[in-house]
């Protein structure tokens, strides 16, 4: 997602490329022998076993031995790793950029010049068999379109698919993912479900979490109770889908205006913390997640500090990759809504603490069920909205940003009953 966000701030046009037979190209350094297969037996020496000098599909060596040879040829013709993403690769030419993303066997790529990006799969199709296939609109289940005013990123067509596969495409929309008043519990003494069915819903609702930070907290709630699932959690579970049946065309909408910033925001605790944590650039969401931190808690101080502990070393990682990109930043603000934790952690370090009050945190979608009005605002601010709307300025960091970075980070915190 960050190098989404980061090419529609650029402008960035993403291609995309497949090698065909990726693993037979890896060179493997060890001796490995297999008997002859059928149909390829040699007459003369039946008896012997072919010793490989490049790897074969299905062995373990095989995804090393080709990112090996694929990194090798990608640095021989001048491209740059990245120092955090092994699987980054830059190259800069008389003030042009280009930018290398690898996912196995699949590999996207983009910059300033139309002659970098051509140049660059000529020599790749001259090195490997190749299938060019222009333009990034499908990718790893995500639906992507590219505009000049930004780019939608969507899984419009997999919920259409999981709401088929649950029969759950003709139940009635819901305009939010829970009521206010739910509080989700063991619920010990409730009617027991089928766990492996349960389970199978809350695979395909993480995986749609990828684009949809909106349904983050709703489906990790009903992820701890995969274990022991009872018709409550079920019921929760089939409101997310009735309520993705309302929201089928949303999705993240990577804007190619703004300024660069880095915002983080998150989380909520019940008897042990959860930490939730979101990232932005600019105003496109780029990451988030949603965890319970593995101690408990003495006060609502320790927890918050403990959370901002946390997400402060997301911040500083992030930081890290964002510099491979060319983005350089300075003092970072971190925007917590404690004063007790900030007197707690405050220091003269990299890191500038700064209250923001909660009126203005945007990640209590992460945190909490709200009502509609509050709920579709925060949706908006976080980008995730239908094709072509921009997001809406973070009003946390417009009413309170700090005047002297654009890089912020921001940690919720509230108590939530178990």
């Amino acid at each position: 997602m960050i190098l989404l966000a980061f090419a529609a701030s650029k402008g960035f046009k993403l291609q995309q490329m497949d090698v065909k037979s990726a693993f037979l190209n890896g060179f493997i350094e060890e001796e490995v022998y297999v008997r002859q297969p059928p149909g390829f037996k040699s007459a003369r020496f039946s008896d012997r076993a072919y010793k490989l000098r490049k790897a074969l599909y299905g062995l373990k060596q095989a995804p090393r031995a080709w990112y090996a040879r694929l990194k090798s040829f990608l640095l021989k013709s001048r491209l740059v790793m990245g120092s955090v993403d092994k699987t980054l690769f830059l190259l800069s030419r008389g003030g042009d950029n280009l930018i290398v993303q690898i996912y196995v066997d699949d590999i996207i790529f983009g910059g300033s010049s139309h002659a970098l990006v051509s140049s660059f799969a000529e020599q790749m199709s001259r090195e490997f068999e190749m299938s060019l296939m222009g333009e990034l609109q499908f990718f790893l289940g995500l639906q992507i379109k590219q505009g000049l005013k930004g780019t939608f990123v969507h899984q419009a067509k997999y919920i259409g698919d999981i709401l088929k596969k649950f029969n759950m495409g003709d139940s009635k929309p819901m305009t939010t993912l829970m009521s206010t008043n739910t509080a989700l519990d063991a619920d010990e003494d409730g009617e027991a479900v089928d766990q492996k069915e349960f389970r199978e819903m809350i695979g395909s609702l993480l995986y749609l979490t990828a684009t949809r930070s909106d349904i983050q907290f709703a489906v990790c709630l009903c992820a701890r109770y995969q274990a022991s699932p009872w018709t409550s959690h079920r019921q929760a579970v089939k409101r997310i889908f009735r309520y993705l049946k309302f929201t089928t065309e949303l999705g993240l909408w990577y804007s190619s205006e703004g300024s660069q910033m880095l915002t983080m925001l998150g989380c909520r605790i019940d008897r042990k913390s959860t930490s939730g944590t979101c990232q932005l650039l600019r105003t496109s969401l780029v990451s988030w997640s949603s965890r319970k931190q593995a101690s408990v808690a003495l006060s609502t101080t320790e927890a918050e500090y403990v959370a901002a502990a946390s997400c402060c070393s997301q911040l500083l990682w992030m930081k890290a990759t964002l510099s491979d990109f060319g983005l350089r930043f300075s003092r970072i603000p971190l925007l917590v809504d404690s004063t007790s934790a900030i007197s707690v952690a405050k220091n003269p370090g990299d890191i500038d603490l700064i209250h923001v009050v909660s009126a203005n945190q945007l990640a209590d979608i992460f945190t909490k069920p709200l009502e509609f009005d509050a709920f579709t605002r925060l949706r908006g601010e976080l980008g995730v909205t239908v094709e072509g709307v921009d997001n809406a300025l973070i009003k946390g960091l417009r009413a309170n940003g700090p005047a002297h970075g654009n890089l912020a980070h921001a940690c919720k915190l509230s108590r939530y009953p178990n």
